[in-house]
């Protein structure tokens, strides 16, 4: 199971490098769509706490080395802080209650108070002009369709993955 669990964090940090360069290639804005956010709510659902918390600490690190988006000061800290509570809460929250909107809505705004601690301890060491809240919340509202995205194909996607007997017995093996 662990080797398994290693390969599908892979493939969902591959997605979630990928998924962001093809939005930006295409010009549809990022921080709107939030491309990055989706494999790693999808990790942390399949994949459990620690290694849905690994996907989102990993895929913002690596993709603002490898692609230079996020941009590695201040947004990369900022996200991985994020997306790492988003993999963490996720996968927490679906373990405990076994309900999809709950542990994503739950994540998703558990992944937001993560990023105003990163964005604090970024203001503190790497970008001292950085407002943890104005960075976080100023564009909460630009960020709108990119959550009703989450909340209407992230659950779709689960409910598939969940009910179809060959994932779930390959997820399990």
């Amino acid at each position: 199971m662990k080797t398994k669990k290693i390969i599908l964090s892979g493939i969902f940090i591959a997605f979630g490098i990928i998924l962001p360069m093809f939005f930006h290639t295409f010009n549809m804005a990022g921080s709107i769509f939030l491309p990055m956010h989706i494999p790693v709510l999808i990790g942390g659902f399949l994949l459990g706490p620690l290694y849905g918390g690994l996907v989102g600490l990993l895929t913002p690190i690596l993709s603002g080395f490898m692609t230079g988006m996020p941009p590695l000061v201040p947004v990369m800290p900022i996200m991985a802080f994020e997306l790492c509570a988003y993999g963490v809460i996720s996968g927490f929250l679906f373990e405990k209650t076994n309900k999809i909107y709950i542990s994503l809505i739950g994540a998703m705004i558990g992944g937001r108070l993560f990023a105003v601690l990163g964005a604090f301890i970024v203001s503190l060491t790497l970008a001292p002009k950085v407002s943890p809240f104005m960075f976080v919340f100023g564009d909460l509202a630009k960020a709108i369709p990119g959550m009703l995205i989450q909340l209407i194909f992230i659950p779709i996607l689960i409910k598939f993955t969940t009910k179809n007997p060959e994932i779930k017995r390959s997820l399990a093996s």
